[in-house]
């Protein structure tokens, strides 16, 4: 973890979390709609928690509800706390909305559901449970399964610990709101909810809106149910926040933003600009600032991310200068007070290192020290655009540190090289060591996976380099990952492992399309291997796939 000297904000413990359940409530949409439909209410304007937001039906878990498991009906899978929660939204979701998710116990009504009568003899006000066991009924709980589970955002006055859970609405019931927390119950199709929210109809809170994206996909209430046979949460996410053209902006886990906003605010706060721009540099920590290049395109996203490590009492080092853009070079010169002990790149590509060599100058012209370029020379197999020669050659593992003297003391900034080819021949990443910090260069990007262009990029290389990046990121605790391109990133190894899988998966498509068309060109193996790509991407995806195809022939029998 970076150390809490080098946090940009105060650290402020967010509020505590409450117990909670909520359940959605599903049926097969008519024929002629097609999907399925999902019961919502508005909560009361004066609700404390998202008033006026159309919702789930759910609340808090009592203490009554971990002591009714006799109560119910449980699959031998499901645990007590599982159980509980199930509970907890039965309860809620009759409370709230009339349904009542229990079946008869005993007698000619064995096993069916609870109905009208039922519903009629049971105030929603007096303890749930005892009324239900006095009528003879369990609580179907065996029928409720966790869809996802959310935990509130850590910038929130009132926090939850919360399961979306899931069941199919009894046939015979219909939902009748309390009007006290609950009004206006509504089936509607998670599509539809979600273009009325759009259109400023249908007011949603951020998991809400998530939750439904993710239930569009299902065709029917069976396959919401057959995906949840395991027991397990489909997600778990507890969002942040940051802001993106003047307005709060919230993402999960899996959106690219995220490992960014939990580097620079890990306790949520909202006080981080997402907006992509070239102006200013971004200050991740008070000892890494990022400078994005004007240089956007399919390739290189929003630009290429230079990057100063350090801070005015040990100066700076610069990583990727990036294209030789004067103003560009200006203005991460600036940032770093004029004062750059070194220029690091980590390869040789057009729109990492032509910028060296001006930045250098730049240095020696306001009569500061030459500072050195450091890296790999280009390979022999470098394409002309990509030729580069260091003012010294690094080493891999090799140290490269930043010393002085600030108020609190003696301050270190170390970078640890790791040579990783792949990309390039010449690749190489580096580890800011106090701080668990690791400058992919381009081996890792966030948003999209690399070019490897043979025969500077080879497959084998790039895959064995991804195994190094792991070893170094569980050696270090090493938990954010700062690439060339696009946002940082979180779940440094959970990033790797699902880069790899990417890649093999890959290249089984290309497998399979080599054997499919023996005889076939790369035109036609592309086409088959990257069916998911647009086409107008596939003369690029073609690079890669040459990779692939080199690395499956080299492990072929007789070519070892």
């Amino acid at each position: 973890m970076p150390r809490t000297s080098q946090q940009l904000h105060p650290y402020r413990e967010p509020v505590a979390t409450r117990l909670a359940a909520t359940v959605l409530l599903l049926r097969d949409a008519p024929v002629n709609a097609g999907g399925i439909e999902v019961l919502m209410t508005r909560r009361s304007d004066k609700a404390s928690f998202a008033p006026g937001a159309y919702v789930f039906p759910g609340g808090g878990i009592d203490a009554l509800d971990a002591q009714s498991h006799t109560a119910a009906d449980r699959r031998p899978t499901q645990s007590d706390l599982h159980l509980t929660q199930a509970i907890a939204a039965i309860r809620e979701s009759f409370e709230e909305l009339g349904v009542l998710l229990a079946r008869h116990a005993d007698g000619p009504r064995k096993g069916l559901m609870a109905d009208a009568q039922d519903i009629a003899a049971i105030d929603r006000h007096q303890p749930f449970v005892a009324q239900c066991t006095a009528r003879g009924l369990r609580l179907a709980a065996d029928s409720v399964f966790m869809l996802a589970h959310w935990i509130t955002d850590r910038d929130l006055p009132r926090r939850f610990d919360v399961p979306f859970l899931v069941a199919r609405m009894p046939e015979g019931q219909e939902p009748v709101a309390d009007e006290a927390e609950q009004f206006e119950p509504v089936w509607v199709r998670p599509a539809d909810a979600l273009a009325r929210h759009e259109a400023g109809q249908f007011f949603m809170i951020f998991p809400t809106i998530r939750t439904l994206q993710r239930l569009a996909t299902f065709a029917t209430t069976q396959a919401v149910f057959d995906a949840l046979a395991h027991e397990l949460p489909l997600w778990t996410s507890c969002p942040r926040a940051g802001t993106l053209a003047g307005k709060e902006a919230r993402y999960m886990e899996s959106d690219m933003p995220y490992g960014e906003l939990a580097l620079v605010c890990p306790d949520g706060q909202i006080v981080h600009p997402l907006d992509w721009q070239t102006e200013r540099p971004v200050p991740l920590l008070r000892n890494v600032h990022r400078l994005t290049a004007p240089n956007p395109g399919v390739m290189t996203g929003p630009g290429t991310n230079s990057y100063l490590v350090g801070d005015p009492a040990t100066g700076y080092i610069a990583i990727d200068p990036g294209p030789a853009d004067p103003e560009h070079l200006d203005k991460l010169w600036r940032a770093a007070g004029g004062d750059i002990r070194m220029i690091v790149c980590t390869h040789s590509h057009p729109d990492h290192s032509p910028g060296a060599a001006p930045l250098q100058a730049l240095c020696v012209q306001a009569g500061k020290a030459r500072p050195p370029i450091l890296g790999l020379p280009s390979a022999p197999t470098a394409r002309t655009a990509s030729t580069f020669t260091p003012d010294r050659s690094l080493q891999n593992n090799e140290l490269l540190a930043l010393d002085g003297q600030a108020p609190e003391g003696n301050i270190t900034h170390t970078l640890q090289v790791i040579h990783t080819p792949g990309h390039a021949a010449n690749h190489l990443c580096l580890l800011l060591v106090e701080d668990a910090l690791l400058f992919s260069g381009d081996h890792i990007l966030n948003g999209s996976t690399t070019v490897v262009d043979p025969p500077d990029g080879n497959m084998a290389d790039y895959l064995d380099s991804l195994d190094k990046l792991d070893a170094v990121c569980a050696e270090h605790g090493v938990e954010f990952i700062l690439p060339a391109h696009g946002y940082v990133l979180g779940n440094a190894r959970g990033a790797i492992a699902k880069l790899k899988s990417h890649r093999l998966a890959r290249e089984a498509k290309v497998l399979a399309a080599m054997q499919a068309l023996p005889q076939g060109s790369m035109e036609d193996w592309v086409r088959h291997a990257y069916a998911d790509v647009p086409p107008r991407m596939w003369p690029v995806a073609q690079r890669s796939l040459l990779a692939h195809v080199e690395r499956i022939r080299a492990q072929q029998p007789g070519n070892n």
